[in-house]
């Protein structure tokens, strides 16, 4: 990652280990403990070369032996395995009516979170809470602060000003077009990576849920508004401004408000009487017979089968994830009302294989994960 938002800051954000060994972490972290000479095959290098960078790592306390491998003949050596409190990492979330912060471990693992049971437009508010949880975070899992290696910050929205301002939706209005890197590093002592949710949903999904099995798909973030991310050969693709996924983008004026953003159908079911004020609520309450749900398909879904058309002809991706904050049930609705492949026609009748539609899979929240994994990938993984 180096565009804008990464520029020097007073807080040194290099990564905090060479190339070489930043591989032999990396391969540790996706693929668990291992033996020391099954680590070999996983690189182009010597095995004298593994040894001694894992003698190195395991003396700094980044890796440690662990326990004996079992089904070996003879006596076995102990596997080799990350020490996965020597290194934390903090994430923080923000849509327009959530807030979360999560505390990771060195393999990218969620120890604990909080969400904030208030809304977030106060910054100032936000970011005193926000402090106050990490603190109760450390305290309840027996960690201290000096563990912590950086924080990645992601919220709706996109870049403007080179990449250094958020342009959120309006209910953010108090974070939006300031430069929040100063900001967030003298609040919480920590070099900072920023980046939009729907870039660090595609992260989370990529480490934690599809990209276990796809190396390259397209995310699309339902939220309040509605974005997404890219993920190419297993890495986040960011654009030259840092905006790629901005599917919003390709909608007119006119057809905004058909686009599926979730605030649209927020309207719709309070226009039916339906009592839920929050993309939160509907996450957690949704009921596809609830009145206004269909007309709200009905609207939005030519919107939504003309991106996944786009993506497919000018991406090809493998799949494309139906994410965010969208409810489950309804997003699997508009998976099975885009039947794209039928409806294409092509030459001899015969055409090329087309992404598959699929639901996050990511345990949690993708975003807040992503966002938390952002310093220990830019520090220590590959």
């Amino acid at each position: 990652m180096s565009d804008a938002r990464n520029q020097p800051s007073r807080f040194d954000r290099q990564p905090l280990a060479s190339g070489n060994e930043r591989l032999i972490l990396d391969i540790l972290r996706r693929h668990g403990p291992m033996a020391r000479s099954a680590i070999t095959g996983h690189t182009n290098l010597t095995q004298q070369s593994v040894h001694r960078l894992v003698e190195g790592l395991m003396e700094r306390g980044l890796l440690r032996a662990g326990s004996p491998a079992r089904g070996m003949r003879g006596q076995p050596s102990p596997v080799i395995e990350l020490a996965l409190e020597s290194v934390l990492s903090l994430g923080i979330s923000i849509n327009t009516d959530t807030a979360l912060i999560c505390l990771a471990n060195f393999a990218g693992d969620i120890i604990a979170q909080t969400k904030l049971d208030f809304l977030p437009a106060d910054r100032e508010a936000t970011l005193a809470a926000f402090v106050e949880a990490r603190d109760s975070m450390l305290v309840s899992q027996g960690l201290t602060q000096d563990r912590l290696v950086g924080l990645g910050f992601s919220m709706s929205g996109f870049f403007v000003s080179d990449g250094r301002l958020f342009n959120a939706p309006e209910p953010l209005v108090n974070w939006s077009l300031i430069d929040l890197r100063p900001i967030l590093e003298e609040t919480f002592q920590l070099p900072v990576w920023l980046e939009n949710n729907g870039t660090t949903g595609a992260i989370g999904e990529s480490l934690r849920g599809v990209g276990r099995w796809c190396d390259t798909f397209a995310y699309l973030s339902f939220n309040y508004g509605f974005g997404g991310g890219l993920i190419l050969n297993g890495q986040p693709f960011h654009g030259f401004h840092g905006n790629a996924g901005e599917f919003s983008g390709i909608y007119d004026p006119d057809e905004s408000p058909r686009r599926p953003a979730l605030q649209y159908l927020l309207r719709i079911l309070q226009q039916n009487g339906v009592n839920i004020g929050t993309v939160d609520a509907l996450n957690e309450q949704f009921n596809p017979h609830w009145p206004g749900v269909e007309e709200w398909l009905m609207t939005t879904m030519p919107q939504v089968e003309r991106l996944v058309v786009t993506l497919i002809s000018v991406l090809d991706p493998k799949a494309i994830v139906f994410g965010g904050q969208i409810p489950p049930h309804l997003g699997q609705m508009m998976i099975d009302r885009c039947p794209i492949p039928s409806k294409r026609q092509h030459r001899y009748g015969v055409g090329p294989q087309e992404a598959q539609l699929v639901l996050s899979e990511t345990k949690g929240d993708a975003s807040a994960i992503g966002a938390a994994l952002l310093p220990l990938k830019m520090r220590y993984f590959m």
